[in-house]
């Protein structure tokens, strides 16, 4: 059976742990010269005619889920694919997204700057283009150089919207522009043995987490279950709390009244802290959610440990998604039943997406191997044409898929012997573009989705969502973003853990407003919304 995607869009809170793998390959370009990199004859989508190139050592440092590794036995068509296509030795680095990713990410800055990396800090490479580490992509990233990026994923309008003071320093990141799919997912089995039904309200949500707690839902005589769980990898409160939306603080920010609003600086959080703080010493909640690096509250959940949890990818609870919780879950316990619901029915969970994480390259590298930013560019922009698109997501085409016009039929029982069962490592390579074939003009015609799966497809599209704000937000110059979340965070742990309480909260947020400057970064914000139109 095929894992179909998990999502990567990179909903910029979101914090996993690291584990550090590595492909074959090293990095010695000596002997490079200013090459041109690949065009075709067949215009932005094919890879015939390819002009002659000198040979590259490339080295990248990417994202990965938990679970997949790159096989280091031949079987790794597409990094075969691309060795030949554009003449190179790829190195690709890759760890889970969090903080152990971004530390790692700082130190090679020290050591080995990678080629080309994905970001995975906060500020989306703001900071690194302050200090001026980055590389300036006017000349690398055009419409030219990446005629399918544009073509397909991101217009020159949004390119332009997503800069930092003005210049070029970041280049986002293809987004799947047609939903999120955030949702609470609910131990349906469990509401079931113990006679409540799914909630559709905050009061029966609360009812469920306490029985979930209190009253054996797996039947093993111990009270050793708990009602929600997250994660806060030591550091954060994070917005998988349903409280901010009890209280009208949508994820990650919208517009109301004509003005941006940022639920975690909003005078709201205090309600929102004295719930949580009520929550935690009511002791429903997982008890190591503040320490959990993610994903190991999804980890107690599968073990039976946990009874609702949040997620935003689509097939999170698919019967067909060999990593989901609904797979792994039935594999201990053949009843499991993870269901999603919202406890808000006509509230949004959060807001339709806009660019978010950059890809970047470095200002060391861009002066010392120009040819090596080229290159990447142009293997970059193959993984955003159909070609490279359907080769990182699907397989091969006559041996994990057939295509018909623009169908495609899965061969799910190749696919698993040749992808999933060596690493599943296409969960790696396919971290340029997102789960969202119909902005290929692509129809999936997968033959393991159940009704269920489908009902639950049904459902997510079916959730309210508040539209994209307008425009990507950018820091002042010199503002350190960085530094305000975390003592954001650090003051919003205080409030939980030591006052108990939010009754703190508005001179926690005096702090951030002037101290740490959150007053200009917020009219910075609302100027950028001006000239985009978003607002008057």
């Amino acid at each position: 059976m095929i894992k179909l995607k998990m999502l990567k869009s990179g909903l910029a809170l979101v914090t996993l742990t690291s584990v550090l793998l590595s492909a074959c390959g090293g990095k010695d370009n000596s002997s490079a010269s200013n090459s041109p990199i690949p065009s075709s004859s067949q215009g932005a989508e094919g890879s015939k005619n390819v002009k002659p190139m000198d040979k590259l050592a490339l080295n990248w440092f990417i994202p990965a889920p938990a679970n997949a590794n790159l096989p280091n036995n031949g079987k790794d068509f597409v990094k075969k694919k691309i060795e030949e296509m554009f003449n190179v030795e790829l190195k690709v680095s890759y760890m889970t997204l969090g903080s152990d990713y971004n530390s790692k990410m700082n130190a090679l800055f020290a050591s080995d700057t990678p080629d080309m990396w994905r970001d995975g800090n906060a500020d989306g490479g703001q900071k690194l283009a302050v200090d001026g580490l980055l590389a300036e992509l006017s000349k690398f990233v055009t419409p030219a150089t990446m005629p399918n990026y544009y073509k397909h994923w991101i217009s020159e309008e949004e390119v332009t919207g997503y800069q930092s003071q003005g210049k070029f320093f970041r280049a986002p990141l293809p987004y799947n522009k047609n939903s999120v799919y955030r949702a609470y997912y609910i131990r349906k089995d469990w509401l079931d043995k113990l006679g409540l039904k799914v909630p559709t309200n905050y009061e029966d949500y609360i009812k469920a987490l306490r029985a979930f707690t209190f009253n054996d839902p797996d039947g093993n005589g111990k009270q050793d279950t708990y009602g929600f769980s997250t994660f806060g990898a030591g550091l954060n409160l994070g917005y998988d709390w349903p409280e901010y939306i009890k209280h009208g603080l949508i994820f990650p920010s919208f517009i109301e009244n004509n003005q941006l609003v940022d639920g975690s600086m909003h005078p709201k959080m205090e309600e929102v802290l004295n719930d949580v703080a009520k929550l935690i010493d009511e002791k429903v909640v997982d008890p190591d959610w503040y320490l959990n690096k993610s994903p190991q509250h999804i980890e107690k959940a599968i073990q039976g440990k946990i009874g609702v949890v949040m997620s935003a990818t689509k097939n999170f609870a698919y019967d067909n998604n060999q990593q989901g919780i609904q797979f792994r879950s039935r594999q201990l316990n053949p009843n499991a039943d993870w269901q999603p619901f919202t406890m808000f029915p006509d509230t949004p969970l959060g807001s339709k997406p806009g660019p978010s994480f950059p890809f970047l390259f470095a200002k060391s590298v861009a002066e010392k191997n120009p040819q090596n930013i080229e290159r990447s560019v142009a293997i970059l922009d193959w993984l955003a044409s159909e070609e490279g698109y359907l080769l990182t997501h699907y397989g091969e085409e006559g041996k994990h898929y057939t295509k018909e016009g623009k169908t495609i039929k899965l061969n799910l029982e190749a696919y698993d012997k040749d992808v999933t069962k060596q690493g599943d490592f296409l969960e790696i390579w396919s971290f340029f573009t997102p789960d969202a074939p119909e902005q290929m003009g692509l129809t999936v015609l997968d033959p393991t989705e159940t009704d269920r799966d489908r009902n639950i497809a049904k459902f997510l599209t079916s959730l309210p969502m508040n539209p994209y704000i307008g425009a990507t937000l950018t820091a002042p110059q010199g503002f350190d973003l960085t530094g305000f979340r975390k003592r954001q965070n650090e003051l919003f742990s205080k409030a939980v853990f030591d006052d108990k309480s939010g009754k703190n909260w508005s001179m926690y947020r005096e702090e951030l407003l002037t101290k740490y400057k959150a007053k200009e970064l917020f009219e910075k914000y609302t100027e950028d919304l001006r000239k985009a139109g978003a607002i008057k």
